[in-house]
This record gives C-alpha cells, structure tokens and sequence, in this order.
C-alpha cells in the first residue's frame, strides 16, 4: 500500500486504570472504506476516540495524512481534515436541525451546493430542518448526526455504529451516504456491527479482540470465509 490516509503504530491508550489499546496497529488506505470489526468491549471505539484526540496515546503514533497527530488537541485534528461521528451521536436535541448543521459547518457559512447533495441523500432533514432535533426519531437523530460530520468535506471520515439499532430501511439510507461520501473521494474508517453492512461497504477490513488487531486483510476474504469469521468473531455471520 504505497500511501495509506492513516496509519496507527504501536499505539497504547490507557482510560483510568484500565488499558484499552495494547499495542493497536492500523492502516487506512486512501480512498476506501476500511471496518473495523470486533466484539462489543475489545477497543474499537477507543481506537476512534484516540484517533480523534478524545482519548491520548500514552504510546505509539497517530500518522494523519503524512501528519503526526498523536498529541493535537482534537480541534486541530478536526481541523486538520477528520471528521468524527460518535457512537451516542453527539447532536443538540434543543437546537432545530438547522442550528445543529449551522454549529457543525465550523469553517464559516454552510456551503449549498453540499447541503442540497444531504438533502437529497437524508430527505427529512430537509423535512424536519426548523424542528427541535430532540422531536427526530432514533433513525432521523442518526441520520443528524452523520449530516452534521459531512456538511464539511473531510479527507477522512470515523463512523461509530451508524446502522446500531436502525430499522431496515434507514440502513439502506445510511449505506447509500457513506457510498456516496467513498465517491466523492474520501477515505473511511467505519465501526459496524451489521455484517451485513460491513460486507456491503468495507473494502478492507481489520478485526480487534481485547486491545490489538488480531486480523487485517481484504473485506471479500473475510466474507467469503465462514471459518475465519467464527474464529475471529466468535460467531458464524453467513446468516447475517
């Protein structure tokens, strides 16, 4: 891989007393949708969280771009072209839609040509956007929350679990955003817990278990391999 996006080496994040990440190595190619898969609790989303700077390496390197971010406080590593999506979504649910786009655009003036493209891959944001975001369904605050990280174009994109708990029909919405952010010429790093999905849209893939990568390789290897799947996961996903 001659020029990854971004590259974890050796990297060590402890929250607490606890250690998290022992040893994390990670690459995300430039211009693709990599997974990081795993069980619940093996480190995935503070793998993101110390990407972003939420959480800091007490070891290791965080290479962004050519760019070691390791110790940026998180605006600069916003700045610097990553956007975050979390996991419990992040979004104001006493400001409208409007106001929670307004807040994310941090460079200045929402740009229209971009906000037309969301509206038409999340139409009721265009629906709901003088509503109080706290009225939105489970599935419309998701969809918020993933508008709000792309109303800005980032080089990269870290994505928590954006299809967690969602009917079938707004994975499909979800699925298809994310396809459309990978053709505008972004790279992702995307959490998911639907294989399903992750099959759908991972070219890469990288499997954690408690605090390492236990599996890197290509998304169609792992999914064509029911073995390596349950050796990995835990779980036979054919089914899924």
């Amino acid at each position: 891989m001659s020029d990854p996006i971004l590259k974890l080496e050796g990297v060590f994040t402890n929250i607490a007393q606890y250690h998290i990440l022992q040893g994390v190595e990670l690459t995300v190619p430039r211009g693709e949708v990599t997974m990081l898969l795993g069980r619940n609790g093996v480190g995935k989303t503070t793998t993101l969280r110390t990407i972003i700077g939420h959480w800091r390496a007490h070891q290791g390197s965080v290479m962004f771009d050519g760019q070691d971010i390791t110790k940026l406080p998180t605006p600069a590593i916003a700045r610097a072209g990553i956007g975050f999506v979390p996991e419990d979504m992040g979004i104001f649910a006493d400001l409208t839609v409007e106001e929670n786009m307004i807040l994310a655009a941090v460079s200045g003036a929402i740009d229209e040509t971009r906000l037309q493209w969301l509206f038409t891959v999340f139409p009721a944001l265009e629906t709901f956007w003088k509503k109080d975001a706290g009225t939105l369904s489970g599935g419309q605050k998701q969809m918020l929350s993933i508008a709000r990280a792309m109303i800005e174009e980032r080089a990269l994109y870290l994505i928590d679990e954006p299809t967690k708990g969602l009917a079938p029909a707004i994975i499909t919405t979800m699925a298809r955003a994310i396809k459309e952010l990978k053709q505008q010429g972004a790279s992702i790093l995307l959490v998911e817990q639907n294989f399903a999905v992750a099959k759908a849209l991972g070219d890469s893939a990288n499997v954690m278990d408690d605090g390492r990568m236990t599996w890197s390789g290509q998304m169609a290897e792992l999914t064509q391999d029911a073995e390596l799947q349950e050796r990995l996961m835990g779980l036979s996903m054919e089914t899924h």
